[in-house]
């Protein structure tokens, strides 16, 4: 399977398809974790159908995780336009 894979792919092709799948793996279980991710009360910070969804459909937890960063990013801008006085 792994000969087919590279003569199929080449060298660099397989390269970077591996490394795309091995980053997109790991960004879907920082996303998992970030949704599971206990909160003030110990509850996670998610719903259950969140949870099982996440598991389910993995791209999902990937956007969530997208959407989460940009609205930290509005939050800092927001914070540090109000510090500049």
């Amino acid at each position: 399977m792994l000969q087919s894979f590279y003569t199929n792919m080449g060298f660099f092709g397989a390269l970077l398809f591996s490394l795309t799948l091995f980053l997109f793996f790991v960004c879907w279980f920082a996303g998992i974790a970030g949704i599971t991710l206990p909160v003030d009360g110990g509850k996670p910070r998610g719903s259950t159908w969140q949870i099982l969804l996440a598991v389910l459909f993995p791209p999902y937890p990937i956007i969530w995780m997208i959407m989460i960063m940009n609205e930290q990013r509005k939050f800092l801008k927001n914070t540090n336009n109000n510090l500049n006085i």
